[in-house]
């Protein structure tokens, strides 16, 4: 599938899935602006792909824990009468620990990057996709915002159950006007995300079979997108995990959850 020219905002873009994102919309023939805290692995990245593809980059480096940030990134995208027609909110990550140990400060952060960033994200680019009859958005959620919460990692399921509610909120109100919105839901997939969020050790030992590689989450995602699907979830494993959870009863869901997370979740 080719994407006719377009322009497309990613979110936490310097690695990962975000990353991959860049990569395959480039691929497609997608001008990108590429936005993340790390500037040199957004220029290293950008400058990859120019030469590969000659398409137009942007680079904006910002912190979306920053409440001002996502209106400064769009008002940078978008000088000079530019466009977004996809977006893609991508940059996320966990905070490992019980939720009464770790300081309100952070997990404010949490929040602002992962729920009320890509909120306003989509709020500020939204009417111009409905004025031109044509976006594309991305909310890359999880898995764990499709099964019960568990334990470590206290706001992470919730934040990203929220997603997915705003994402099938929005692909009904702005379906008519030629804007699809897709909620991508990956299980563990093989990225920088684990590092960041201190679980490595822990989620190496998961089986293979439990794993996806980033280039086949978006891949997915895009083509999910793209034929109007509003909630995504890559692999056949994750799909069984999904439909297991929808059918056992609470409390089983629970216990086997309280069970089964001491091996990808830190608790304390």
């Amino acid at each position: 599938m080719n994407l006719p020219p377009r322009r497309a905002l990613v979110t936490g873009a310097s690695a990962g899935i975000g990353a991959e994102f860049a990569r395959q919309l480039a691929a497609r023939g997608c001008d990108l602006v590429l936005t993340a805290r790390r500037v040199d692995r957004l220029e290293g990245l950008a400058d990859e792909l120019r030469a590969q593809h000659g398409i137009d980059i942007d680079v904006i480096a910002d912190d979306l824990a920053d409440p001002a940030a996502p209106a400064r990134i769009v008002a940078n995208a978008t000088h000079g009468s530019r466009v977004i027609d996809i977006l893609i909110n991508n940059a996320g990550y966990g905070v490992p620990g019980r939720y009464d140990k770790v300081d309100w400060a952070t997990h404010a952060r949490f929040m602002q990057v992962l729920v009320a960033s890509p909120l306003e994200l989509c709020h500020l680019l939204l009417p111009a996709m409905r004025e031109r009859g044509y976006g594309r958005i991305v909310n890359v959620a999880s898995l764990a915002g499709l099964i019960p919460g568990t334990a470590g990692n206290t706001l992470y399921g919730p934040a990203k159950a929220f997603l997915v509610r705003v994402s099938q909120a929005l692909a009904l109100e702005n379906r008519a006007l030629g804007i699809n919105v897709c909620a991508l839901c990956p299980g563990f997939t093989h990225s920088e995300f684990h590092d960041v969020s201190q679980a490595r050790q822990l989620v190496s030992k998961l089986p293979g079979w439990m794993w996806s590689d980033a280039d086949d989450v978006v891949r997915q995602g895009l083509d999910a997108v793209e034929r109007g699907r509003v909630v995504c979830v890559p692999g056949r494993v994750n799909r069984a995990i999904k439909v297991l959870f929808e059918l056992l009863p609470d409390r089983a869901a629970l216990n086997l959850l309280m069970r089964r997370s001491r091996g990808f979740r830190l608790r304390d």
